[in-house]
């Protein structure tokens, strides 16, 4: 977009559609459906194409029953939650959190419970105290480049959060699809890497190859998979074979890491430029995350700013925003502003954001 005449959209964490590596993807598909197909168009195993599970379990140190595959992070936190909850059980949340997940466990019947997040991750204060009230069955968390925050959870804060999952029992639900996309910094290991008999890992190819293939995959506990297996198939029969071959030549022939590669280097700049635009029109007026990673910047706006009316009246400026209540357990989104980066190029953000100060500023009082 040269002229910015169109609305600039703060909603959807989409990858940006020159990220999408369409032509490696097509050769990948023409060789495994030559290899394969007589395998990927027929019925086949539940828990997914056999050779992309052995490469997850092979990269991830995982046994090959621990690992399942499906249509990403969404479809998992169904299963488990199918599996795991009876109604009524206690589900914590990051607060704010994810908001798909809150509906899911929500509609579960769960009683989703809120853990205050810092800038470096959970408030473990709060988490003890909601413990006395009740432990949950897991604790769900994007703990690397959170969604909606962009902010990663510390390395003491991980390690604090694990020892109360095996002091009180409770499982943790670790959902990482940004975890590969880190512009800056040192990573932080995982919890599945400190707890992992207490750690569900959800991950997938969304964000690192392509969400319309639909690949994603759950390592869980060997114990608990068995019946999540069970799950799956009684569900859908197997998920689908066809992207999951893609997926798998894709991997095979080792182009991941160097896509991954592309992608920082594509989206490393488009962070700077939303964190140099809030500096240059929003100092001031409102606080915002500074993350090292991930697809999203979320911005606080102060008491003083109408935050209900600024929503409902974005598309006068000229932008559009998600809604912020959606992001909270209890609905008390009002005044936070979650901003995806990856998928605009700077100009496009710097514009949406002096769009956003003049929306500000009419509905400061």
């Amino acid at each position: 977009m040269n002229n910015f005449t169109e609305t600039i959209m703060f909603t959807r964490g989409n990858p940006a559609v020159e990220a999408l590596p369409v032509d490696d993807l097509s050769d990948c598909a023409q060789e495994i459906f030559k290899k394969e197909g007589k395998v990927l168009f027929q019925y086949g195993h539940y828990s997914g194409y056999g050779p992309l599970r052995q490469w997850i379990a092979d990269n991830y140190g995982a046994a090959l029953e621990q690992v399942i595959l499906g249509n990403s992070s969404m479809e998992f936190l169904t299963f488990l939650a199918s599996v795991m909850l009876k109604k009524g059980d206690r589900v914590f949340v990051e607060y704010p959190s994810y908001d798909r997940t809150i509906t899911a466990m929500k509609r579960a019947g769960a009683n989703v419970v809120g853990i205050r997040l810092e800038d470096d991750g959970v408030d473990v204060k709060d988490f003890e105290l909601k413990l006395k009230d009740g432990c949950p069955k897991f604790f769900y968390t994007v703990a690397d480049f959170q969604n909606p925050t962009g902010i990663t959870c510390s390395l003491e804060k991980r390690r604090a959060v694990a020892e109360l999952a095996e002091k009180h029992g409770f499982y943790i639900l670790e959902d990482a699809p940004y975890k590969a996309l880190r512009y800056y910094g040192e990573d932080v290991i995982s919890y599945r890497e400190l707890v992992p008999h207490r750690v569900f890992y959800i991950n997938s190819f969304s964000k690192v190859l392509s969400p319309g293939i639909r690949v994603g995959f759950l390592i869980g506990p060997t114990d608990l998979m068995k019946e999540v297996h069970a799950w799956s198939e009684n569900t859908y029969i197997h998920p689908a074979l066809v992207t999951e071959g893609i997926v798998y030549e894709y991997c095979r022939r080792g182009l991941l890491p160097g896509n991954i590669e592309k992608l920082k280097n594509l989206y490393r700049p488009r962070l700077d430029g939303i964190l140099n635009s809030l500096e240059r029109h929003l100092a001031g007026q409102a606080e915002w995350t500074k993350p090292e990673g991930g697809f999203f910047v979320s911005l606080f706006l102060p008491d003083t700013v109408d935050g209900k009316a600024l929503r409902d009246n974005t598309a006068d400026f000229g932008i559009k925003l998600s809604k912020g209540d959606n992001f909270f357990v209890d609905g008390r989104g009002e005044q936070f502003v979650r901003l995806p980066f990856c998928q605009m190029d700077p100009e496009e953000t710097e514009e949406g954001i002096r769009r956003l100060k003049k929306a500000i500023l009419r509905y400061s009082h």
